[in-house]
């Protein structure tokens, strides 16, 4: 339910922009990703053949992900069964959108965040700057986790483990939050789902209320400029 604000947020930016697009609705289903990093590599193909064999039956140009992972899948693993797709991430997209003029954004608000770079949006793809470049045209001022970019740690949902209980007090997600607030802000940058889950599952447990938690996508629909 969380992370469907964050679809919400993205449609609102797309129709600002005057971009034509469709969600697939009750025919969507997972990538898969989840279950080839658990190992299940019979439903990860499964999940895989059957969702090309859906797509094959719409016109499109691009497909449009706010997950790393699907990204990941979809762009690189998809290919060898004859899935090829123009697979562009949320934080391009609308990177892109705004260098073509397509939306505006602008804030009175000027404070500044720090951001979580998703695994499989940094390190496996090399996208660090777009995400960066959106909040700071959204008036937002990057302060910089201790371990960013190349070296960003994991939230620990990664590979699967968003679904497994962890044991003990010495925890990923935990040691990630805590990176984020000795930055000493009140406002986290996330471009992930599983992220946005492990991250606000930490909040919680850490009682950090205070530290909002939101994706690139919120923060730039709630500074869209007419």
């Amino acid at each position: 339910p969380r992370n469907q604000a964050v679809s919400r947020a993205l449609a609102t930016i797309l129709h600002a922009a005057g971009v034509d697009f469709a969600i697939l609705g009750d025919e969507e289903q997972c990538t898969g990703d989840a279950a080839r990093r658990a190992g299940n590599e019979y439903l990860y193909q499964t999940l895989a053949q059957a969702n090309i064999e859906t797509l094959s039956q719409y016109q499109f140009q691009t497909v449009l992900t706010q997950c790393p992972h699907c990204y990941n899948t979809l762009l690189h693993e998809y290919p060898q069964f004859g899935g090829d797709y123009r697979v562009v991430h949320h934080t391009r997209f609308i990177q892109d959108l705004l260098n073509g003029g397509k939306i505006r954004v602008g804030s009175d608000l000027k404070r500044s965040m720090t951001y979580h770079d998703p695994c499989y949006l940094g390190r496996y793809n090399g996208e660090y700057d777009a995400s960066r470049k959106v909040l700071a045209a959204s008036g937002r001022s990057i302060a910089e986790m201790k371990q960013s970019r190349a070296s960003a740690m994991c939230c620990g949902g990664g590979g699967s483990r968003v679904w497994m209980e962890d044991e003990g007090d010495t925890r990923i997600n935990y040691n990630r939050i805590q990176q984020a607030v000795s930055t000493g802000v009140t406002e986290v940058g996330v471009a992930c789902p599983f992220c946005m889950i492990m991250l606000e599952d930490a909040r919680g447990a850490k009682g950090l209320e205070n530290l909002a938690i939101r994706d690139v996508a919120e923060i730039v629909a709630e500074s869209l400029l007419a």
